[in-house]
Order: C-alpha cells, then structure tokens, then sequence
C-alpha cells in the first residue's frame, strides 16, 4: 500500500491527483502547517528530515520531488504508457522529460518570490521585478507551447500536465494569470477531470 504524506496547503494535492489518475490503492497521511508560520509540523520531520511534501512511501522506499514521485508512479503503474512515452521513441521522451521537470525545476522559484513579496505587504526594489519579468517570461512560453491544445504536450493529457497544472493553480491563486485566458481555461480543464475531483473531496479537508 503506497502511502502519501499529505501537508495541507500545498502541492501534494497534485500528487494525490496524480495516484487517482493511475487507480493506485493509497491512504493519505495529513498535516496541516503552523498558520503562525506556515511551516510544516515537526511530524513530517519524522518522515523525510527535509518535512516536506509530498513524500510518498512504498514499502522500503521513500521518495520526494514531485517530478520524481510522478516518473515511479507512472513507471509502476502506467505500463501501457497511456500517459508517458516510452524511451523507444527518444526525440518525444526527451521534450515529455523537460515538461516534467520544468514547473518546479523554472517556474516555481518566481512564483515563491512574487507569494514571500505579496504576504510581506512592501514591494522589494531588486525582487519584485525579477520576479514580475520572470514570471511573464515561464506564463508565455506555457501559453505559447500549449497553444490551442487541450494539455500541454497536445490533445492528450500526460504526466507533464500534473506540474504545468500546479504551477498554473498557483498563479492564479497569485493574481498573475489574468492575461492568459487559454491557461485559466486549461486549468479548469484540468480540474475538471473525474480524477481531479476525487482527489479534492479526499485530500481536502
């Protein structure tokens, strides 16, 4: 039985996401973070020394990063490669790959800056418009590259949409996605998905 190490608010939702979308039997294990601090509880500590999420266990392993939890689950569970390519086709697992790691390897670091400047309430001289700049760069490549497409790698939801989507969710949740009427449409088109929906009523609390 895999189990998810589940802390509340954040990108574990995704992974719970991710293990409905490949019928995986899973429990959740939740945390909720310090609203003084918004820090995970020491208890996530005692899973993974880092106690972040998610964290995923299965059996004697125990893995983090998100771009890797998605690989073995998908490794393990999607034999068909309904959602991922095979490598016998190099030149499509290579562009799958870098949409993979892209969101949390690029785009997050942004958006974490433009969410510590906008909780902070003052507008930081150097930050903000590094973060602002780089924000409209990763949303239009995101745009560009999804085009009219449903998913991000084409008409065919993939593993590479489970990062796009939470990078996404998170800029909307920032106030950054206005000028991106394709991306909010993706995002609901994401969310909208019988496997999405499962995931909230289960891991939301």
């Amino acid at each position: 039985m895999i189990t998810l190490h589940h802390l509340r608010i954040g990108r574990s939702l995704f992974t719970a996401w991710l293990l409905e979308e490949v019928g995986a039997e899973y429990q959740l294990e939740v945390y909720h973070r310090d609203p003084a601090t918004m820090r995970a509880p020491a208890a996530l500590r005692e899973i993974h020394p880092l106690g972040k999420s998610p964290v995923i266990e299965d059996e004697d392993l125990t893995l983090t990063e998100s771009n890797v939890i998605t690989a073995y689950m998908l490794e393990k569970f999607d034999q068909q490669h309904a959602l991922h390519p095979d490598r016998s086709d190099l030149t499509r697992w290579a562009q799958y790959q870098q949409w993979l790691a892209y969101p949390e390897g690029s785009v997050f670091a942004p958006l974490l800056l433009k969410m510590l400047t906008l909780r902070s309430g003052v507008e930081h001289p150097v930050i903000s418009p590094f973060s602002d700049i780089e924000i409209k760069l990763h949303f239009d490549h995101i745009a560009q590259q999804l085009g009219d497409n449903d998913y991000i790698l084409g008409d065919q939801f993939s593993g590479a949409d489970f990062g796009i989507c939470y990078v996404v969710s998170m800029a909307q949740r920032l106030g950054q996605l206005k000028p991106y009427p394709t991306l909010q449409a993706y995002l609901q088109r994401c969310m909208n998905r019988p496997a999405f929906v499962r995931a909230v009523e289960r891991a939301v609390e």
